[in-house]
């Protein structure tokens, strides 16, 4: 276990030098918009940041890495996802939680069928730090999961998960194998449940992200280090040996279709666990989309961390990954 910690702080401290490399890099030359441009139909072609420019990136326009994309600073833009899930059926509900440091908490019979949603915003705080147009974001998330259908115990809302972040996004301009490295991202976050014991859970982490892309297709990899806390304020200390010490995503827009995964892994050789996450929009009116989303492992909430279980939803996006 001590190598694997060694392993991961020797990762961060390497993604730590590619950031300084590319912030001292010297400028290069623009792209050509061959590479990115990925023009669809108009009606394909969601503009989540209000850009109507097709010469530009998925990514560029995400996260305005380009001086045509940029559009100043404390203007509300989406970040991860935005959806409901009026449907969302689970194997096996986590009827009693449970940490090492917390114990287990009182057994509830939920129902295996719940509805979901994600709420998720970001929005620049300062633009253009550096000669390197770094620009600094903070950005929020809210999950939540409501037990709609279970009269039994008054409908509660069974989890909801903030996750408040911090961000500096480094513009690259860098071939990586097939894909165009267009991003180092360096951020810090915190994400709980709000809850008192036996509930609490919660943790907070420093990560590294690089976001690459190619046409109509995007990959994006992250590993983050947690900062530790005492073992009595631990909520859940061996979060990482089932959510993961790392997350990647791949998307790929096909015609009016998108499909993504997102894969953590805690990236051990013994009792290896993680989780992947398989959604699927497609256009229904609009921007509105229709929205399957397939989940399995690990922490699909702060407090299913530990809890192993397959789930399926059926419900409608406002705003897709990119």
């Amino acid at each position: 276990m001590r190598g694997l910690r060694s392993c991961g702080s020797y990762t961060v401290r390497l993604a730590a030098g590619i950031v300084l490399a590319a912030l001292f890099a010297p400028n290069p030359a623009p792209a050509e918009a061959r590479d990115r441009a990925a023009p669809a139909a108009p009606n394909a072609r969601l503009l989540q940041e209000g850009v109507d420019d097709s010469t530009l990136s998925y990514l560029s326009r995400h996260w305005e890495l380009d001086p045509r994309a940029r559009q100043g600073t404390f203007l509300f833009r989406p970040h991860r996802p935005n959806y409901v899930l009026p449907g969302r059926y689970s194997s096996d509900p986590n009827n009693q939680p449970s940490s090492p440091t917390r114990g287990a908490a009182p057994d509830v019979t939920y129902d295996r069928m719940e509805s979901k949603f994600q709420l998720s915003f970001k929005m620049k705080v300062v633009e253009g730090i550096t000669a390197r147009h770094v620009d600094l974001w903070f950005a929020y998330t809210q999950q939540s999961s409501w037990q709609v259908y279970n009269g039994a115990i008054s409908r509660p809302f069974r989890e909801t998960n903030h996750e408040p972040e911090f961000m500096a996004v480094v513009p690259v301009e860098r071939a990586l194998g097939p894909l165009d490295l267009r991003f180092v991202n360096v951020g810090l976050v915190h994400q709980s449940n709000g809850r008192s014991d036996p509930y609490s859970r919660s943790w907070n982490r420093v990560y590294v992200q690089l976001g690459c892309e190619r046409g109509g297709f995007a990959l994006l990899a992250r590993t983050w280090h947690r900062l530790t806390e005492q073992r009595d304020k631990d909520d859940n200390e061996d979060i990482q040996n089932y959510v993961g010490r790392g997350d990647v995503l791949a998307v790929y827009k096909w015609r009016v279709h998108t499909v993504a995964m997102l894969a953590r892994n805690s990236l051990t050789t013994r009792n290896n666990r993680g989780s992947v996450q398989l959604d699927w929009s497609f256009p229904v009116a609009g921007r509105l989309r229709g929205y399957v989303q397939g989940f399995a492992g690990f922490g699909e909430s702060m407090i299913d961390y530990n809890h192993d279980q397959a789930t399926i939803g059926l419900g409608l996006m406002l705003t897709d990954w990119m």
